[in-house]
């Protein structure tokens, strides 16, 4: 039976560990990963929250990347986007999925941590992959797993990141959305130890993926204010 898993390890034991250390306000998330050869993929990665010149310095010394080539100009957003290609090291984790015929369904980096879907044809597979990650030296804990179509919200693609969780459930508890509004969004930023910007970037996005599954749901209605 095809199985889906939620799996998480340290940036220390895997990927990206100096970039993320070296720009804390970072947001990494993996569009997609491209297959080079049989077991060889090198994965499309979205940056957030960072300047160009700052995270290609930091990309050019972090022992974990071996090449990186900018695939898009600057955004609207300001979001920078990315072919990566892995040190072996990383590399030969990816494979102990690959070469159990895993597919990555999205991965993203939050708290120095990260966070990965992964699809397996059989739930063997997946306890094989896992196994040879952590004979590798890897600690990996495996936060969720089902069986597809048992579990529709570990199966959507992930819609927000962690920091765009956190901001908009603190921006809800803090009273941000209230009309009048409880809190600023300059007050909201020094609560988070965010940059006023930044907060401001997380909170639309976060708003825009909300909105988009509302109007891209068939069943759902659009909630209304008074």
């Amino acid at each position: 039976m095809t199985t889906i898993a939620e799996l998480s390890l340290s940036t220390d034991e895997f990927a990206l560990a100096e970039t993320v250390q070296q720009l804390p306000a970072l947001e990494v998330r993996v569009e997609s990963v491209v297959a080079e050869g049989p077991v060889r993929t090198v994965p499309l990665v979205w940056f957030s929250n960072v300047d160009r010149t700052e995270l290609e310095a930091t990309l050019e010394t972090d022992p974990t990347v071996d090449e990186y080539r900018r695939l898009l100009a600057d955004t609207e957003a300001g979001d920078l986007f990315y072919r990566l290609t892995y040190t072996e090291a990383v590399a030969s984790v990816c494979r102990c999925v690959y070469t159990h015929g895993g597919t990555v369904l999205d991965a993203q980096v939050s708290d120095g941590r990260w966070t990965l879907r992964l699809l397996f044809p059989h739930r063997e597979e997946l306890s094989t992959a896992v196994s040879d990650i952590e004979e590798r030296g890897v600690r990996i804990d495996v936060r969720r797993m089902v069986e597809a179509g048992q579990d529709e919200a570990l199966e959507t693609t992930a819609a927000l990141t962690e920091p765009q969780r956190e901001a908009i459930a603190e921006a809800y508890r803090q009273g941000y959305y209230d009309v009048p509004r409880e809190i600023s969004l300059e007050e909201l930023a020094n609560e988070l130890d965010i940059s006023h910007q930044a907060l401001s970037e997380r909170l639309r996005r976060a708003n825009r993926v909300l909105a988009g599954e509302q109007l891209d749901d068939p069943t759902g209605e659009m909630a209304t204010l008074d």
